[in-house]
């Protein structure tokens, strides 16, 4: 007897192969007969008019903390992700321990909006080493997980205090080498590391990384190549306005001495710059003759940011608004409600220094997304320009009248244009060889934005609503697409003999709701939260943990090791598929 039959569901294997109206088999956590005569079960899901599919691969998330209070990594698996890599842009919190807690704390509260209240009590910092660390999530956890070596935490453990601001020496080099090397036998699925200017400490320094000059770099990347099964990430400034020659040259000798290809986030499009958009994909082409695979992740859809000022992230980059943004809650409030400090500050945000930041000087256009009191409750969803003509005000008066009303909670959303354009272009990215659907930042930025949408945003906006893909190639470039970059062995598609990683949808409803505050991080912390719509079941290795769009409390994930669970991609491989069809 089978433990679970899903029948009567027009299958869509993951492949990209036309789908089929079929059963699914499970025993023991894995698929072992596809077809419309199954054997008894002791569960059967009848999913006719469902789409069943193998889970998502989510290559780019931040759940490496998340993970030790939420073990069901929310709420990704909402939106179908069964799978979920950590340890991005250089910042995981392995191998550094209780030493290095605090400056690893406050720097991923500041780079990566984690709340701090939610790292300081939700972490304990008492592991000894990358191996130590994966072994807290050995077991208990929701999803299928696994986790890249930030360069950034192995700097900070060899370098200390030196590591921002300075290049390494050679006998600091070769502790690097050595401590990453021991990280991938232990299990790391590669090496990750930034250089982006954007990226900086909890003393508004550049995180360590970013100080690491080519040959530092390379050494690091040469480790990666003698352990099976694992790759690298990696962001350059040049990933946010256009690549240079030299750090198009750098990526790809990164991948050469790694021999494995590389990822970096987040490729952005626009109609409005379609010029920029293959100046970046370029970039891949180049390395792909150098026999190198550099590979961009890309969102289904525009990033829209949330504002706020109690966290005053990216506010507080306008001339003259840090130093009253940083300031203790009451006497921000206190400071925001003066006359004298709210023309001091109008008058920096709509100066020539704000620099790109200046577009959200024009108040009236900002649009007040989620309010948080009963006298502010009327002008959610509305515009700053609107409430304020209704309420007699100049603009910025109006907003920030009630951002004090609202206890500075207000969520902002600034315009952002889209149009159909936007839509058709970014689906032509989708099935580029250059790029991979991902880039979510799930488990980051909470303050500013919910990443886990972008699966149900391609299956709801992209297909449902525009028809710009098949359901068999959007769910491709969901699942395998990602699985196969990675090596994940055994998951990605709906096959005999692989993991029973399985997402139940329906096709008439899939799609994701506003993002809301939720306020259920430890020590009272806030996020941003972002249920779905049309997500019926989602199994994790055999194993439900979403039904009807509810978590079950089921924890059957695993943690995947490097050799263990994925196969060696080379970066020629990836290489001569980008060649193949360029």
């Amino acid at each position: 007897m089978l433990d679970l039959v899903i029948k009567g569901a027009t299958l869509v294997d993951g492949t990209g192969a036309p789908s089929t109206v079929s059963d699914v088999g499970i025993e023991n956590g894995r698929i072992v007969a596809i077809g419309d005569r199954q054997e008894q079960a002791s569960r059967v899901v009848d999913a006719e008019g469902m789409i069943v599919c193998p889970g998502f691969v989510d290559l780019h998330t931040h759940y490496d903390a998340q993970l030790f209070w939420d073990p069901a990594a929310s709420p990704s698996p909402l939106h179908g992700v069964t799978t979920v890599l950590g340890g991005n842009c250089g910042f995981s919190l392995a191998p550094c321990g209780r030493e290095d807690g605090e400056y690893l704390t406050k720097m991923m509260a500041r780079v990566e909006g984690m709340p701090l209240a939610a790292l300081e009590s939700g972490l304990s910092w008492d592991w000894d080493g990358f191996g130590d660390w994966l072994s807290r999530l050995d077991s208990g956890i929701g999803v299928n997980a696994g986790f890249l070596v930030g360069h950034s935490a192995v700097r900070r453990v060899v370098m200390g205090d030196r590591a921002v601001g300075n290049a390494a020496n050679d006998s600091e080099i070769e502790a690097m080498v050595a401590l990453l090397d021991r990280g991938l036998s232990e299990g790391a699925l590669g090496f990750s590391t930034s250089l982006a200017h954007t990226h900086h400490d909890g003393d508004g320094n550049p995180v360590p990384s970013r100080s690491a000059e080519r040959r530092e770099l390379i050494a690091l990347a040469s480790v990666v190549s003698k352990h099976p099964g694992t790759t690298v990430e990696l962001i350059v400034p040049g990933a946010l306005n256009g690549f240079s020659d030299d750090e198009v040259e750098l990526m790809a000798d990164i991948s050469l001495a790694a021999d494995r290809p590389v990822n970096w986030n987040v490729l952005g499009i626009s109609a409005a710059n379609p010029d920029g958009t293959a100046h970046q994909l370029e970039a891949s082409t180049k390395a792909a003759r150098r026999g190198a695979g550099v590979i961009a992740l890309t969102l289904p859809h525009t990033m829209r940011l949330r504002l706020c000022f109690e966290s005053g992230a990216i506010l507080d980059g306008l001339p003259g608004w840090r130093d009253v943004l940083s300031l203790p809650k009451a006497d921000k409030i206190a400071a925001l409600s003066d006359r004298e400090v709210r023309e001091r500050l109008d008058r920096g945000a709509q100066s020539d220094e704000a620099g790109i930041l200046k577009h959200l000087s024009v108040w009236k256009r900002l649009v007040l997304e989620e309010t948080f009191s009963d006298s502010t409750a009327a002008y959610e969803g509305r515009s700053v320009g609107d409430v304020a003509k209704e309420r007699g005000q100049e603009p910025f008066d109006a907003l920030l009248d009630i951002v004090v009303e609202d206890g500075l909670r207000t969520g902002l959303r600034p315009p952002i244009p889209e149009s159909e354009a936007d839509w058709e272009m970014r689906a032509k990215a989708w099935l580029d060889p250059r790029t991979i659907v991902g880039g979510s930042d799930a488990g980051a930025h909470l303050d500013m934005m919910c990443g886990a949408i972008y699966s149900t945003s391609l299956l709801g906006d992209g297909v449902r609503e525009r028809s710009l893909l098949s359901w068999e190639e959007a769910i491709h470039q969901l699942s395998d697409v990602p699985a196969r970059f990675y090596g994940l062995r055994d998951r990605g598609r709906i096959a005999e003999g692989y993991w029973a990683d399985i997402v139940v949808f329906d096709p008439e409803r899939i799609g994701h709701l506003p993002e809301r505050t939720r306020d259920d991080l430890p020590g009272g912390a806030s996020r941003l939260y972002a249920e779905a719509t049309g997500v019926q079941h989602v199994f994790v290795n055999g194993s439900e943990i979403v039904h009807e769009g509810a978590f079950t409390g089921e924890l059957p994930g695993s943690l995947m090791r490097s050799g263990t669970d994925t196969d060696t991609v080379f970066a020629s491989s990836v290489a001569s598929e980008v060649l193949a069809t360029s």
